[in-house]
C-alpha cells in the first residue's frame, strides 16, 4: 500500500483492515496435495465457489498469493451494486437482444440479493446502509440525459429509477458545487467489504475446505487427467481448476490468462468522523452510496460512523512516486467537490486493482481449450455482488448442476487478448487522457 503523509493526521493503510477485527492467517501450502477442485484466488469469487463445492461434499482447496481478502475483495469501496460491465444497456440490447439484457439485469439484482441474504443469515456486522445508489450529474448536459435514461431503465427493466433536480437532491442531503441533479436507483447497498469476505472464508473453513495463504501459483500444467499447480513450497493436483484471481491473477499461470486482463488502479481515502456542523455546512448528510457521471468516475459515501469515503479511478503505474501523485490527485478532487471539508483530515488512504478486459464484460464459464478449467473474472470495478453470484454459479458448473447457457449470454464470452498486450499500460495512458478531455 502506498505511503501518504501529505497532510496532518494521515496514516497509510486501509480503513477496512483497521476495523475488521482479527484476520485469520491460513497456513502456507507445504508439500504435495490432491483435491477434487483447486481454486486460485481467495476473494469473493473463489470463496463463493468453494462454499458451493464444499457444501456438496467436494474436496476443495483455495490458493492465494497473500491471504483471504488481500486483493480487491478486501480493498474496494464497499458498493454492493450493479456491475460486471462497462457497456451501457442499449449497447447490450443491440448485441444480445432485449430479453438477454433483461436476464443480465435480473442476474445483477439476484447477485445483490445473495449478498444481503448472506449477511443476514450469517449475522455479519457489515455496517450495511444505503437503499440503492445515486448518480450525480457533474455537468448540466448529463442531468438532461437522466430523464430519458430513467424512463429507459424503468420501462425495459422495471428498476424504479427516479430523477432528482439539483434543489431536490440538496434537500435530501446530496449537495455539492459540481452536482447538477441526480438519478436514484433503489437497488443495492453499502457494506464493510472485508468483514463480508472474512465471514465468507469462515463458512468455507467450517465446511472442511482448505485455504492456503502465501501460496502463489507460479505454474500450471496438465499431468494425465489432472492439472498440477505449483507453488513456492508445494503443489496441488486436481482434475478441475477455477481461475478466480481477477485483477491479481499471475499472467502465465496458466498461459491462457496472458494478455486477456487489464488491471487498473483505484484509490480510496477515508476521513476522520465528521461533526453535525461540518455535514450541514457542506450540505451532504445522506447515507446513500454515490458516484458522479464522469468516465473517470468518483465514488463516495458517508459511512455509519460519519467518516466520508471518497474513491477515484485513473492510476496506471505503481511506483511510490506515482502512487503518491495519485493519492494527491484524489485528495485535490475531494477538496474541490466538497470544499467545506477542505481542512478535514484524511485518516486512511490505500489503493487496489480493478480488472477490465477487451470485451468490457465479465466472463464466467469454462476456459476454451482447457478441459476441466473454469474462470470467473473481469467485473470492471463493481464485483462485490457479481463476484459472489458468479462464484456460486461457476461452482455449480464444476459440479455439473449449472450449464453455461443457464447464465446470461452477456457473461458467456471468453475475454479476447489485447493486441500487443505488452503495450496495455500505454493504451490506458492514452485512454485516460482522452477520458479526461471528455469529462470536462
Amino acid at each position: 500500500m502506498g505511503q501518504v503523509g501529505e497532510k496532518e493526521g494521515m496514516t497509510a493503510g486501509s480503513y477496512w483492515e483497521a476495523t475488521a477485527g482479527a484476520i485469520k492467517e491460513d497456513r502456507q501450502l507445504v508439500g504435495d496435495a490432491r483435491f477434487d477442485v483447486a481454486i486460485i484466488g481467495a476473494g469473493y469469487t473463489g470463496l463463493s465457489a468453494a462454499l458451493k463445492l464444499a457444501a456438496c461434499g467436494v474436496s476443495v482447496c483455495v490458493l492465494d498469493a497473500r491471504r483471504v481478502g488481500w486483493g480487491a475483495s478486501g480493498r474496494n469501496g464497499g458498493f454492493c451494486c450493479f456491475g460486471g460491465t462497462k457497456r451501457n444497456y442499449p449497447d447490450l440490447v443491440r448485441q444480445y437482444g432485449l430479453d438477454e439484457t433483461r436476464r443480465f439485469v435480473a442476474y445483477q439484482c439476484e447477485a445483490m440479493d445473495l449478498v444481503g441474504e448472506r449477511l443476514a443469515s450469517w449475522d455479519v456486522d457489515a455496517a450495511r446502509h444505503s437503499r440503492g445508489e445515486v448518480y450525480l450529474a457533474h455537468r448540466p448536459k448529463d442531468f438532461e440525459g437522466f430523464a430519458p435514461e430513467a424512463e429507459y431503465l424503468n420501462s425495459n427493466f422495471g428498476l424504479g429509477a427516479r430523477v432528482l433536480s439539483r434543489e431536490e437532491a440538496a434537500r435530501r442531503g446530496l449537495s455539492g458545487p459540481e452536482f447538477h441533479g441526480a438519478m436514484h436507483v433503489p437497488q443495492g447497498f453499502a457494506l464493510h467489504p472485508l468483514r463480508y469476505v472474512l465471514a465468507l472464508a469462515g463458512k468455507v473453513r467450517n465446511l472442511g475446505a482448505r485455504i492456503f495463504a502465501h501460496s502463489e501459483v507460479t505454474s500450471m500444467k496438465r499431468e494425465g487427467s489432472d492439472w498440477r499447480l505449483v507453488t513456492r513450497l508445494g503443489s496441488v493436483r486436481a482434475p478441475r481448476v477455477l481461475l478466480a484471481g481477477n485483477a491479481y491473477s499471475r499472467e502465465g499461470a496458466p498461459a491462457w490468462l496472458s494478455g486477456r486482463l487489464l488491471p487498473v488502479m483505484s484509490s480510496i481515502l477515508v476521513t476522520r468522523p465528521l461533526s453535525d456542523d461540518e455535514l450541514s455546512e457542506q450540505g451532504w448528510t445522506s447515507g446513500l452510496m454515490a458516484a458522479d457521471t464522469r468516465t473517470l468516475l468518483h465514488y463516495f459515501r458517508l459511512m455509519p460512523d460519519r467518516r466520508f469515503l471518497f474513491g477515484t479511478r485513473g492510476g496506471i503505474f505503481e511506483t511510490p512516486e506515482a502512487l503518491k501523485r495519485m493519492q494527491m490527485r484524489g485528495r485535490a478532487d475531494f477538496e474541490r467537490m466538497f470544499p467545506a471539508w477542505a481542512n478535514v483530515e484524511t485518516e486512511y488512504a490505500w489503493h487496489g486493482h480493478v480488472a477490465l478486459n477487451r470485451n468490457r464484460t465479465a466472463f464466467t464459464g469454462p476456459v476454451p481449450g482447457m478441459d476441466g478449467v473454469f474462470a470467473s473474472l473481469a467485473y470492471h470495478g463493481s464485483g462485490v455482488a457479481m463476484a459472489s453470484l458468479c462464484g456460486e454459479k461457476v461452482g455449480g458448473m464444476i459440479l455439473g448442476q449449472v450449464k453455461p447457457q443457464d447464465l446470461p449470454l452477456v457473461l458467456g464470452s471468453a475475454p479476447r487478448k489485447f493486441p500487443l498486450p505488452a503495450l496495455r499500460q500505454l493504451y490506458l495512458l492514452g485512454a485516460y487522457g482522452w477520458y479526461g478531455i471528455r469529462d470536462r
